[in-house]
């Protein structure tokens, strides 16, 4: 985007990984480059490769930062003060809304963070993998947490229930994105079909 100014001193990683964000949402996976990178932040060309090797490199930065965010949103999926049905549905709802927002707000991100370019090759940055895979374990220990608060019926799994709602998630988030369904608030009568597809496995409350 013209106009931005020129970079003059702080923290240029971060400068460099704000402005990448940016294009990332403007132009996409192909639109990001990292010498274009280096004209926006107003640095020389080679300034970004001092902190990125390559542009699989950057791009690997920038989905371990969408992992960083979206663990802090599953950080903030806690129930009120009663571990009743009621107050789990309340979460989830909340939770499936802003999860929804979040990749759907930024699909290019979520696109990388999720998608082919840098999970198909089997080249993902130690520091992605391990964030990610937090990010995993840290949302089935959430749900499956706030399940097990319940009288779940015998056999049933709280973490392979946590496991579901996150592949169905990611399914609604799809569909969105890549333009199968387009109509929001279908979408989120769809989402709503989902979570109490997830909490068909409690009993009702008295």
């Amino acid at each position: 985007m013209a106009g931005h100014s020129p970079y003059h001193h702080g923290d240029l990683r971060s400068a460099l990984l704000q402005e990448a964000n940016l294009m990332l949402k403007e132009s996409g996976i192909d639109g990001l480059s990292l010498r274009q990178l280096a004209e926006r932040v107003g640095v020389s060309r080679m300034a970004p490769y001092h902190h990125f090797r390559d542009k699989h490199d950057l791009l690997c930065a920038l989905a371990t930062e969408g992992f960083h965010e979206l663990d802090r949103l599953i950080e903030q999926t806690t129930p009120g003060s009663t571990p009743q049905a009621q107050d789990l549905q309340a979460t989830l709802v909340r939770f499936v809304g802003d999860y929804l927002r979040f990749a759907i707000d930024n699909p290019n991100r979520y696109e990388l963070m999720f998608g082919r370019p840098i999970w198909q090759g089997a080249n993902p940055s130690a520091e992605l993998k391990e964030t990610a895979f937090a990010c995993f374990r840290h949302y089935a220990e959430r749900i499956s947490s706030l399940l097990a608060q319940q009288r779940l019926p015998k056999g049933a799994r709280p973490l392979r229930i946590a496991q579901a709602s996150w592949a169905t998630l990611h399914g609604l988030c799809r569909l969105m994105i890549d333009g199968i369904y387009v109509n929001q608030a279908d979408m989120e009568e769809v989402s709503h079909e989902a979570i109490r597809l997830m909490l068909a496995v409690l009993p009702p409350t008295s």
